[in-house]
């Protein structure tokens, strides 16, 4: 889980793996790593979901963590369109790190689409080049567990 500080990183993998969503922000310092075991199309898939802390101008992502990655989601806040320009640079980042492991962009928060300043145009654009976008919402589970699945399929296809 790769992203800007306060996307929803947490609140995704909490939403994905416990069915939870909590309004109180807790800041993830360091890295948070939970676990999922799954049956995906009669694979056993055991997956490791390192929610790595939200890089900021006080707090830059190391490449070291990503080591090993299979694959990765970015995620971006909808109703701040900085996340944007994070989520670029940390998907260049990552690529170079793991060696173009899959990545599917979450433009997080779409129960709050009113107040998205996200442009559907930068959307195509990156559509465009080729990436993967899910529109998200941890709060309402919205395509919570199909951006997971997509992800551990796009995995599987790739090994």
């Amino acid at each position: 889980m790769l992203g800007a500080f306060a996307v929803g990183k947490t609140s995704l993998v909490q939403s994905y793996v416990h069915s939870i969503f909590s309004e109180r922000y807790q800041t993830t310092i360091g890295v948070k790593i939970d676990q999922k075991n799954l049956c995906f199309n009669d694979t056993d898939v055991t997956l490791m979901l390192w929610d790595l802390y939200g890089d900021d101008d006080f707090m830059k992502m190391k490449p070291s963590y990503l080591i090993g990655s299979s694959g990765y989601l970015l995620v971006a806040d909808g109703t701040r369109n900085d996340t944007i320009n994070v989520a670029l640079r940390l998907q260049e980042m990552a690529s170079e790190t793991t060696k173009d492991a899959p990545f599917i962009l979450l433009i997080n928060k779409c129960d709050l689409i009113d107040s998205w300043e996200v442009e559907q145009e930068t959307l195509n654009k990156l559509e465009q080049k080729g990436w993967k976008i899910m529109l998200t919402s941890a709060k309402d589970s919205i395509m919570v567990e199909e951006a997971f699945s997509l992800l551990t399929q796009m995995m599987l296809e790739k090994n």
